[in-house]
């Protein structure tokens, strides 16, 4: 017998379900508890479909609550409660009728419904609902008919393999397929949407059944191309751009008509259809291989994305108070982005990078990009403001980027006259509009504006001035991407190019619209990176109006002040140092310190800021680091009790967020850093164990705690080495066991940290290496896999080979006899490292290796000799080091011997071996 509802039950679900749409938020909230309580009642699900399908009197508003929570619930496993197999079948049985409902709103729950029962079910598990779909698209009942592709769309989205699996030996989406191609041409514009929407999900996944009619899909799209519905011609221009990501060969032979197309639809009336056509020049000139074919369009191309670039009215409506001077005008939480603090992790330097500043830094998380994007000056989440959408203003922005990149100064000679008319227009959008596509191509067309920029940057620089905040907070973006030029000017060049850019950036920092204060304070970072040294004899003025800014700003833009506060310190490092400039600075970011509650996630970025602060400042924080110290150390264990807490009660009890610890972790490591020898006294003064903490945090199950715990440990050993050394023997399982030979994404820069904290450590026993032996057979057991393995991350592969060098150092004989398995790796992974401490001590550490084992080294030689050659300043100690390695390896073969060895290495190699070390 099939399933029946309970009359009473029923009637009881229904009034909850009313009541739960109440505007009431007492009532909501024990409406909320009361569904709860009917998972437990069995055939739940079923209840809820009798709702959705039997129920056609009840509120439209009810009904859609149904099958939202039915949607929900049907995600969990047959056999708990109120899953049982005779409610899901029963729910199968009924809840297809709601295709044909008169309420478009029921439809479209329904169709949610469907989706997931389909989705749950293994492929042709369920071939009723399937076979009733197919039958619905045709069915002469038009809600039905759009009820069936609604499903058909969403389907395709979430759980594409359901249409194409083998079901009585068919496979649906071939019949869909010329179903969908049919409806193409149905007279009700929804249909083909939908039926246009298909096929588009099943291009993008090259489907067989989609490749096979290609030829039929193209000409379905051109007969659509100039359809009276807006809605059609916007997933056409989809379409089209998807056929040009997945099938160029097809599209390009029709790229006459189809760039045509595309060029009048982004000048379409509606901006839906507008925005998809110029998503197609992005899609094209984000393909290197297709810029050959791009290259004919530019001309045209050019200036449409210029137009696309202005504000709308309707942008412009979004942005509402934009003009205002609002300042005073407190931030509504949801102008207030999620920010997650990412722990640091250990990285060399290199040879090429020449932004990098010295070798004990650490860096981001592995594999995460730390930039931000070129168009962050509007990517906030303000809900008066697009900015959080994607809109053809950024659309047309990011292609002219993107084609710059490509194109150069090609780009550039065909944009210069377009751009010269905006920016010098009198209507006030216009110019903002060559502003941001001036900002747009500073990558890809440096070399082409850089003659032009003593002219341009005078002309930005007079438009911070400029009455329309829009205007202001555009050209501080702008600056900020030609900054690096503005840095580059010496003598009088630097009076009148960077001081002015400086002056007035930071006068923007200031600026009484919020929206101006937050493009000039992230400019404003921008230069301090460019900047670095050069900022230092501007610091007074500089710290003043960035602590001006702390009196102005409201609690979004304080968040990136914290940022551009940080990015100072780490850009000025020690000249930071002056206790009158610290004098200046400090007061502020106490006074917010003192302010914010532990819990409260402002207290993140703050900490990120004064880690910065910490370590530049140095032994000049001493007077400010007692509060710090001791509150970081009270972030730490609370959170790790908390998070035990959450371990016994996870049901109960929310997990704690990871961030706090993390950035407390950092902060105790920037002190350590920044104070030296000195943090033992705040250790000392302390009642909490700084030690215990710290060996906690490099357990917790969370990788993030685990990175930073470890980076504190290897900043203790530098420090203030025997804080740990009597506990070494307790901590260092614990730092062993994170370092993995093949370890996952996720715990890659854990594994960097581990590996470098046991460098350092290593390092501090060169006096004495009996506390370190019993631990370097097993550290070595995982360091050399790791570095001869091909997958391991160059920064793994790196640190692996730093470590390696020092504890070769202090414990050469138990490593020297295995030299031969790894020399030619540890030679390769360090030579494009730039010349620091950390390097040297490697380097050292590996010649005494190779004194202990000279048969070691013999087969790799070569890669020994060019690691050697690759370096630029080797201290007196390690070229004494080198000296006596390769003359004595020259005497060991003999004159003869060593010129035939010389024979096969490159000339250049050859030249240096005898320039500098004479053989």
């Amino acid at each position: 017998m099939s399933w029946q509802p309970d009359p009473t039950a029923l009637q009881e679900l229904v009034t909850v379900l009313r009541d739960s749409t109440s505007p009431d938020s007492d009532v909501q909230r024990r409406m909320a508890e009361r569904l709860d309580s009917f998972q437990n009642v069995p055939g739940y699900i079923a209840y809820l479909a009798h709702i959705i399908i039997l129920c056609p009197g009840e509120e439209e508003t009810t009904r859609s609550v149904a099958g939202l929570i039915l949607k929900n619930t049907i995600s969990r496993p047959v056999g708990t409660s109120g899953m049982d197999a005779a409610a899901l079948a029963y729910v199968k049985s009924v809840i297809l009728r709601g295709m044909a409902d008169p309420s478009q709103t029921v439809r479209q729950t329904v169709g949610t419904v469907i989706v997931n029962l389909m989705v749950q079910t293994e492929d042709g598990g369920w071939p009723e609902g399937l076979e009733t779909l197919m039958r619905a698209i045709d069915s002469q009942d038009e809600n039905e008919q759009e009820g069936a592709f609604n499903s058909l769309v969403k389907i395709a989205e979430d759980g594409p393999t359901k249409l194409d699996c083998e079901i009585n030996g068919q496979r649906p989406i071939n019949y869909l397929m010329e179903r969908f191609l049919a409806h193409t041409e149905h007279p009700n514009a929804r249909i083909r949407v939908y039926a246009l929407t298909c096929i588009k999900h099943y291009l993008y996944l090259k489907n067989q059944a989609a490749m096979v009619n290609i030829d039929n899909i193209m000409q379905a799209l051109f007969r659509r191309a100039s359809d009276a519905s807006s809605d059609v011609r916007c997933i056409v221009c989809q379409c089209l751009s998807t056929l040009l990501t997945m099938r160029p060969d097809k599209l390009l032979p029709e790229m006459s008509n189809v760039a045509e197309y595309m060029l009048y639809s982004a000048r379409d009336q509606d901006e839906t259809v507008a925005l998809e056509a110029s998503e197609f020049w992005l899609t094209f000139g984000e393909d290197p291989a297709l810029s050959d074919a791009l290259r004919p369009w530019l001309p045209k191309v050019a200036p449409l994305l210029l137009t696309g670039m202005v504000y709308s009215q309707s942008d412009l409506d979004w942005l509402g108070g934009a003009e205002e001077e609002d300042e005073a005008v407190p931030d509504k939480e949801s102008d207030i982005k999620p920010r997650f603090h990412g722990a640091k992790s250990h990285a060399q330097e290199h040879e090429e990078d020449p932004t990098a500043s010295n070798g004990n830094r650490k860096t981001e998380n592995e594999g995460e990009d730390d930039e931000e994007s070129e168009y962050d000056y509007d990517e906030d989440d303000d809900e008066e403001d697009m900015t959080g959408e994607w809109n053809l203003r950024k659309c047309s922005a990011a292609a002219l980027d993107v084609m710059s990149v490509t194109f150069g100064d090609e780009m550039l000679e065909i944009l210069l006259p377009y751009l010269k008319e905006k920016l010098f227009s009198d209507n006030w959008q216009e110019k903002e509009s060559g502003i941001l596509a001036l900002g747009a191509i500073a990558e890809g067309c440096m070399s082409g504006v850089r003659p032009h920029l003593p002219q341009l940057m005078p002309f930005l620089v007079t438009s911070l001035s400029d009455s329309k905040p829009l205007v202001r907070s555009i050209t501080c973006w702008t600056i900020g991407r030609y900054s690096a030029w503005a840095c580059e000017q010496e003598g009088p060049g630097r009076d009148e190019f960077f001081v002015p850019v400086l002056e007035g950036l930071l006068r923007m920092v200031l600026d009484s619209n919020k929206r101006v204060q937050e493009a000039g304070c992230s400019a404003f970072a921008t230069l301090e990176e460019e900047a670095g040294a050069i900022l230092e004899p501007y610091l007074e003025p500089v710290l003043r109006g960035l602590v001006t800014a702390f009196g102005k700003y409201q609690q979004k833009n304080l968040l990136i002040l914290y940022d551009a506060i940080g990015t100072l310190a780490d850009s000025v490092g020690s000249a930071l140092a002056r206790p009158d400039y610290l004098q200046i600075l400090m007061p502020s970011l106490i006074d917010k310190w003192v302010s914010l509650p532990d819990e409260n996630t402002d207290l993140v970025p703050l900490l990120e800021c004064l880690s910065s602060v910490t370590i530049a400042a140095g032994h000049a924080f001493a007077p400010y680091a007692h509060p710090v110290f001791e509150r970081c150390l009270n972030l730490v264990q609370n959170s790790l009790v908390a998070y035990q807490a959450y371990q016994q009660n996870p049901d109960q009890i929310e997990e704690p967020e990871p961030s706090f610890v993390v950035v407390a972790l950092d902060l105790l490591s920037g002190l350590c850093q920044g104070l030296g020898v000195n943090i033992v006294e705040l250790v000392q003064a302390s009642d909490k164990s700084i030690l215990q903490l710290m060996t906690g945090s490099i357990v917790h199950p969370e990788d993030s705690i685990r990175q930073s715990a470890l980076a504190l440990l290897g900043d203790i050993a530098i420090a203030a080495f025997p804080l740990i050394q009597p506990h070494l023997a307790e901590i260092m399982p614990s730092v062993i066991q994170q370092i993995e030979i093949d370890p996952p994404s996720s715990h890659i820069s854990v594994c960097n940290n581990a590996t470098w904290a046991v460098g350092e450590i290593a390092l501090q026993h060169a006096a004495d290496s009996t506390p370190l032996q019993p631990f370097v057979a097993p550290i070595i057991e995982r360091l050399v896999p790791i570095l001869c393995n091909s997958r391991s991350p160059r920064s793994l592969s790196e640190n692996a080979a730093v470590t390696i060098g020092r504890i070769g150092l202090v414990c050469p004989a138990p490593i020297a006899p295995h030299l031969e398995h790894f020399a030619k790796q540890w030679c390769t992974a360090l030579w494009e490292i730039k010349d620091n401490d950390e390097k040297d001590s490697a380097f050292r550490g590996f010649c005494m290796l190779i004194q202990a084992n000279p048969a070691g080294i013999q087969k790799d030689y070569l890669w020994f000799c060019n690691a050697v050659c690759k370096w630029q300043r080797p201290s007196p100690e390690l070229n004494d080091m080198f000296h006596k390695i390769l003359t004595g390896f020259k005497q060991m073969l003999g004159e003869e011997a060593w010129n035939a060895e010389k024979a096969s290495y490159p000339a250049p190699l050859v030249n240096r071996l005898h320039e500098r070390y004479g053989v």
